[in-house]
């Protein structure tokens, strides 16, 4: 058997005249995390979309467990959870109620549909919350619940859009930290589209979507490799002017990131003295040297930054 779980290929959709998609291409391992990484715009939600079947594409295949399926059949959609960025929850019925018709939706018998939920609802530490009505939860509490719903049917991969929009860093931490107990344990496989960074460093492996194509493949340790040399970090009130200078002066080439002052250069920690003496007094506020992070090897690979809703 492969090891691969689902496998996609040249997988093609447009928008009117305008190419969405332009050929993506990765496969997915089973039991791994897998990060869809790119800007708002880059086609993760056109390419989600396909593959739960809401939309069609204009040419390409996906093969799940190395069989050729459309996301529309029946046995795509049993072997596939689905946890979407907007709520799909009910939000006048409980949270037993959702689950109870997710599972109902699925075909699972009562008696059984009954023993799943009381287990997702104590994995997922929302075992107490389940006679409250959705609408009352808190956002982290409600992902939570939407999780359980997408496992009622015991699938084998979990798609996930964007599944930390909208949570504070402590509902970060517990969906994650529930979300991998549950792959661990299951052997599940994840699938997540993401333009957090810092979501992203979380995956086994990602692939980098800009523009409707794969432009990378690879660890987020791989990744960050592409990124040579340490980055110095400025903030000052003016990041243009710190630029210009640097440019000017030191003939570095500087770039300004989420609106910090990045210079890329190896043994950045013996420069960090010449650049601070390049500047006028006053126009730092700090100096710091890190390594690159997935933000930094975005701008890298793709030549715009992560953030930047213009480059889609």
């Amino acid at each position: 058997m492969s090891d691969s779980i689902l496998d996609i290929r040249d997988l093609r959709a447009s928008r009117g005249e305008r190419a969405v998609l332009r050929g993506v291409t990765f496969d997915v391992r089973r039991g791994e995390l897998f990060g869809l990484l790119g800007p708002n715009g880059a086609g993760k939600t056109t390419l989600f979309r396909i593959l739960i079947g809401l939309l069609d594409p204009s040419a390409g295949t996906i093969a799940l467990d190395g069989r050729p399926l459309a996301p529309r059949e029946r046995n795509f959609r049993a072997r596939v959870g689905v946890v979407f960025q907007e709520p799909a929850l009910d939000a006048k019925l409980t949270a037993r109620e959702n689950l109870r018709l997710a599972a109902r939706l699925y075909g699972v018998p009562r008696s059984e549909a009954d023993r799943r939920i009381q287990t997702l609802a104590e994995r997922l530490d929302v075992s107490d919350r389940m006679q409250d009505l959705v609408g009352t939860l808190s956002g982290g509490l409600r992902r939570r619940v939407e999780i359980a719903r997408a496992l009622v049917h015991d699938p084998a991969l979990l798609l996930l859009d964007e599944p930390t929009t909208g949570l504070d860093a402590a509902a970060f931490r517990k969906t994650w930290d529930l979300l991998n107990g549950l792959r661990t344990e299951r052997g599940l496989t994840l699938l997540v589209t993401t333009h957090l960074p810092h979501e992203a460093e979380i995956a086994d492996r990602l692939a980098v979507l800009d523009h409707g194509t794969i432009v990378a493949v690879g660890t987020p340790d791989e990744l960050r490799s592409r990124v040579r040399g340490d980055f110095v970090v400025l903030e000052g009130a003016d990041p243009v002017a710190i630029l210009a200078a640097l440019t000017e002066t030191l003939k570095l080439d500087p770039r300004i990131l989420d609106g910090r002052v990045l210079v890329e250069i190896e043994n950045g920690h013996e420069w960090i003295p010449r650049i601070v003496e390049s500047l006028p007094a006053g126009a730092l506020r700090s100096v710091g040297l890190r390594r690159p992070g997935l933000a930094e090897a975005f701008l890298e690979i793709t030549g715009h930054e992560l953030s930047d809703e213009r480059a889609a």
